[in-house]
């Protein structure tokens, strides 16, 4: 029997094409550009797809052969994606997408759409540790193009993500979103730690389950961004990760300004993570030819819980973006909380000689040395006017320089160069360098208003306010520099666009900066802002250490200093011990030992046993602060999960450690009931334990000629004896 195919030719061609484009996939596909950025345990997977999409097809603990790295996408069986573009490296709008876009722009001749494509990708070998991936990305209609750029930090599983936006249309483009990372994650499900907060209640943790839409993290403040809600975060993989346990995620805006985080969980079950500048009221002009760099994302990933996470984090913080971050800090004595504004020479001098009778390397004079026709005595004036005040300080601030000098310690001072007070003399004389809103009612934040730093007559003034203190007196040590308002009816006399306001202060902000680290590279700086306002990687790069919460109780430090830990090394954190709360001096000052130490109480009114204990406590915390600033940090005992706090720091060579012990809950009979297992240490090796810190006349209750191998200390752990009568106990572990 013979069949007769009558086909048309339509169908024929139509059969062809398909075969054809078949052809063509097959071959692209097998073309395809898989691009690992791998560190020492994890690895974000990058794919150039056939239509030349760029994808993020993994992340997560690094595979041994990266060739199996393009078998991930084919063992998910999720429902389709309809776009092609949920797993976007940088997902761009007014295409073919339909979830959260990392970019939005309008381009010169209105159109709204953009399309990113592959164009090229290198890799810069920065040294034996860091790496630099650079991918082009181009739209194919329009003369527009983003580079990613991942920068990998090997050893520390560390990576930094940023973009560099640019054109070359007939017209300006506007930046309507322009986010730092597109981050896609794959799991079961998501955890989120994040953190809230106000002034003296920073760092509040809150863990939540991520439902489907968008969890958004973000500041409006322009300055202290970070007072209410801090731009650092953790994501827990699966189930939430506990401290020794679990897949987690440590993300944080490297950025000083107004940042949002906008974490999707699509209609697949994975998650987007969205970070960058907030564009609230920030269109953004671009001109043809100009590139628009975005501030750096940064992240960390573990599988073993988020002590390993924090401890790859500080470690490269110490190595690569802290100022000085291998090197040494300066204990102080600071005169806020014994004078506050009521000072003159004479009882400077006299807290310069306690400074030397202490112990302590530096004298820090607060608040309320400067303005003469309005004088800083309280929060209300001067602010702005940076003369020293002739009736305070008739012999001005070298004097007291020198004094420090003849008492054997170093002198430091407060600035608050960014704000000014309406009762100043600045204020009377640049009304136009002020950020106000020329047809609302002045709203102020503590008294003061933020002068403009988009304007760069403003940032040469600012800059001139530190480099003059410097001129006059090249014996100063160290610089206090605090942040304490946040912007209200934001706009700028100096700039045409006001769009571009809050980038552009914070352009300003940094040139500054720059400026002063020019100069003088190795003053150390305490960066304040009212507390923790402004604590960010992109700020840490010029200063030395930041300074928490304007709270020092002790007890609210412990869980404070306890969160910043997670994303901050402790040479960073600074702790002072101060007449708030409560408790004896012991504990106060055990606390404070947890970072940088340095008091702010009235040295002259201590009891002859406190001055006596001060002054052994900052002995022996010379001796063991190389250990605290620059070993690995364990946290053993979580103040929220029980009576007793306890972290604990170990050297690389796993041969000395400190371990600081906390009562944190005052009810009868609480106190350490079980062992307390330590970590980090090497199992082989054999210990002993030895209180110190301790007050004069106390005998210590653990016995310091017991031997115990590592193996021990981590698996059966020791007590402390923590309780009521001892509040506060810090052990050193030395190696026998």
């Amino acid at each position: 029997m013979k069949f007769k195919f009558n086909f048309s030719k339509k169908i024929i061609l139509a059969i062809s094409a398909f075969f054809l484009l078949q052809l063509y996939y097959i071959e692209a596909t097998a073309q395809s550009v898989i691009i690992p950025i791998e560190t020492k345990n994890n690895a974000m997977v990058l794919r150039v797809e056939a239509n030349k999409d760029v994808s993020t097809i993994f992340f997560g603990k690094k595979l041994m052969d990266a060739n199996e790295y393009a078998f991930i996408p084919g063992g998910y069986k999720q429902t389709e994606d309809y776009t092609g573009m949920l797993n976007a490296a940088y997902t761009p709008a007014g295409s073919r997408n339909l979830v959260e876009p990392a970019i939005t722009v309008t381009h010169a001749d209105g159109n709204s759409s953009l399309d990113l494509k592959y164009s090229s990708h290198k890799v810069a070998k920065i040294d034996n540790n860091v790496s630099l991936l650079s991918i082009v990305l181009k739209d194919p209609v329009y003369n527009f193009e983003v580079t990613l750029f991942y920068k990998s930090y090997f050893n520390e599983d560390v990576i930094e993500q940023w973009n560099e936006i640019k054109h070359n249309e007939t017209g300006n483009v506007i930046l309507q979103k322009y986010a730092s990372a597109n981050i896609y994650l794959k799991a079961t499900s998501y955890w989120l730690n994040q953190y809230h907060g106000d002034w003296a209640r920073e760092m509040q943790p809150e863990e939540s389950k991520l439902t489907h839409g968008i969890k958004t993290l973000d500041t409006k403040l322009g300055t202290r961004a970070n007072l209410l809600m801090p731009s650092v975060f953790m994501i827990s993989l699966n189930k939430p990760a506990t401290e020794d346990e679990g897949s987690v995620l440590y993300g944080a805006v490297e950025y000083s300004g107004n940042f949002k985080v906008d974490l999707e969980l699509d209609y697949q079950d994975n998650l987007r993570v969205i970070a960058g500048i907030n564009n609230y009221a920030s269109p953004y002009t671009l001109q043809p030819k100009e590139a628009f760099i975005t501030p750096a994302f940064l992240y960390t990933f573990s599988d073993k819980g988020k002590g390993d996470a924090s401890r790859k984090l500080q470690s490269w913080a110490r190595d690569y973006r802290l100022l000085d971050g291998k090197g040494t800090r300066l204990t102080l004595l600071n005169n806020w909380e014994s004078t506050f504004f009521d000072f003159n020479e004479t009882k400077l001098a006299a807290l310069l000689k306690d400074t030397k009778k202490l112990g302590v390397d530096l004298f820090l004079l607060d608040d309320g040395w400067f303005a003469n026709k309005y004088p800083r005595n309280n929060d209300r004036a001067g602010l702005g006017d940076w003369q020293e005040n002739k009736t305070k300080l008739p012999n001005g601030i070298s004097s007291l320089v020198k004094e420090a000098t003849a008492n054997g310690v170093k002198f430091g001072i407060w600035l608050e160069p960014e704000m000014v007070n309406p009762k100043s003399e600045l204020y009377e004389q640049h009304p136009d360098w002020v950020i106000k809103q020329p047809k609302r009612a002045e709203y102020y934040y503590r008294n003061q208003l933020v002068l403009d730093l988009s304007n760069p007559q403003v940032q040469e003034f600012v800059y001139n306010i530190v480099d003059r203190l410097f001129t006059k007196n090249p014996g100063l040590a160290y610089i206090k520099w605090d942040c304490n308002a946040v912007i209200y009816n934001a706009y700028s006399s100096h700039l045409k666009n006001q769009s571009h306001f809050y980038i552009e202060y914070m352009r300003g902000l940094y040139k500054v900066l720059e400026r002063v680290r020019a100069k003088y590279p190795v003053v150390p700086m305490m960066l304040c802002s009212g507390g923790g306002g402004r604590v960010d990687y992109a700020a840490l790069k010029y200063f030395t250490e930041f300074w928490p919460s304007d709270n020092t109780d002790p007890l609210e430090r412990i869980f404070i200093q306890w969160e910043y830990s997670y994303f901050y090394p402790a040479i960073s954190s600074s702790n002072h011990v101060t007449d708030w709360g409560k408790q004896l001096i012991k504990f106060r000052t055990d606390v404070a030992m947890m970072g940088k130490l340095g008091f702010d109480i009235e040295v002259s009114k201590l009891s002859e046993k406190d001055l006596a204990y001060c002054k052994q406590a900052i002995k022996n915390y010379d001796s063991v602060k190389e250990v605290i600033w620059q070993g690995d940090q364990y946290r053993l005992s979580n103040p929220r999960e029980g009576s007793v706090a306890a972290i604990m720091y170990v050297n690389e060579a796993k041969t000395t450690g400190v371990i600081f012990n906390y009562l944190v809950n005052s009810r009868y009979g609480e106190n350490s009931k079980f062992p307390i297992l330590l970590k980090g240490l090497d199992g082989s090796k054999k210990y002993t334990l030895r209180e110190i810190s301790l007050y004069p006349g106390v005998t210590s209750t653990i016995d310091a000629g017991k031997i115990y191998s590592g193996d021990y200390l981590m698996k059966m752990g020791y007590n402390p004896d923590v309780n009521s009568r001892r509040t506060s106990v810090v052990v050193l572990l030395t190696e026998k």
